[in-house]
């Protein structure tokens, strides 16, 4: 594989490991599966077993389970042809992803805190509307 093709997966393939990380530890659609996870995470006598069960509840954790996911379906190597390939593609597409998943992070946060303040504004709007009119 060229190196022009390594790089553009490299850049494509942490969009749907971050998509699926995020998705799994952070979205309401998982949150009954990942609450159990949490509370086994704390409670069960094995180290082994709390781990096993935290990685569902961290993004950075369960990002390298999918990455390995990833790197297992495509083949996808970095810079070698051999294990080191598989290894530092491995670790870079974590990377990556971990990053795409803070800039999404961050940009969902900004959106909210915006929300708040446009929801804050107009209940003072409301607010000041409402008593010049005496209601």
């Amino acid at each position: 594989m060229t190196l022009d093709r390594q790089l553009l997966l490299l850049f494509l393939l942490p969009i749907p490991i971050a998509c699926i990380a995020w998705t799994v530890t952070h979205e309401e659609v998982f949150r009954e599966p990942r609450e159990w996870c949490a509370a086994r995470s704390k409670s069960c006598a094995n180290v082994y077993q709390r781990k096993f069960f935290y990685l569902f509840t961290c993004e950075y954790c369960f990002s390298h389970y999918v990455s390995a996911f990833f790197v297992a379906i495509t083949g996808f190597q970095l810079l070698f042809d051999d294990w080191r390939g598989y290894l530092i593609g491995f670790f870079s597409l974590v990377w990556l992803a971990n990053i795409y998943m803070s800039f999404f992070g961050r940009v969902r946060l900004e959106i909210k805190e915006e929300r708040l303040a446009i929801e804050a504004a107009e209940t003072k709007k409301s607010v000041k509307t409402i008593s010049r009119t005496g209601s």
